[in-house]
């Protein structure tokens, strides 16, 4: 069976705003252009799957039900749209975990990989932290940044310190996913 190339996808800040730890349901709000990012990915034959660091449930501010419940609702607004993920990994450990799935560790990407026959060397991972570039770079794929979430301040404070650069940059996800697949990021 021939492998199929991925576009990972952080969460928070990435597809919907960041807002700390979305410990309720009602602190979910996915970005506009989400629907339409995840279409794209779909239609240009590529998986989407997405990978995302979930340290609440470690933390104890809130049970992995909600985290359940978040995820459902990801869904079903992408099936709304007519569109739906090829997979949804969450690390539920804390920062102090020695777990092999926490970003900027490959884990997630790699189980993925491995559950969905994924070709790494031509996957992206889009993230709004360097964390999550790290989290591609690692896995072997190429990695491009988001400016919302995190992604502007990091972008504009932090760039310099990166020892390595994004492969990508752009201010959402939409825009991302099309410079990735069509070469413009307008």
């Amino acid at each position: 069976m021939s492998k199929s190339p991925a576009i990972f996808l952080d969460r928070d800040g990435t597809m919907n705003e960041a807002v700390g730890y979305v410990n309720h349901f009602s602190r979910l709000s996915l970005f506009p252009w989400t629907v339409a990012a995840v279409r794209a990915i779909k239609e240009a034959d590529y998986l989407a799957v997405v990978v995302t660091n979930q340290s609440g449930v470690a933390r104890g501010y809130f049970p992995a039900s909600l985290l359940d419940e978040v995820h459902d609702s990801v869904r079903s607004t992408l099936k709304q749209g007519g569109v739906e993920l090829d997979g949804l990994y969450a690390c539920l450990h804390g920062p102090k975990d020695a777990c092999r799935c926490r970003k900027p560790k490959p884990g997630m990407l790699l189980e993925a990989a491995e559950d969905l026959a994924i070709d790494l060397s031509r996957s992206w991972m889009i993230g709004d932290t360097y964390r999550d570039l790290e989290a591609g770079w690692n896995a072997g794929t190429r990695a491009a940044l988001v400016r919302t979430g995190a992604g502007q301040g990091s972008w504009k404070y932090s760039r310099e310190t990166w020892p390595r650069q994004p492969d990508l940059v752009g201010p959402d996800l939409y825009r991302v996913v099309c410079a990735i697949l069509w070469g413009a990021l307008d």
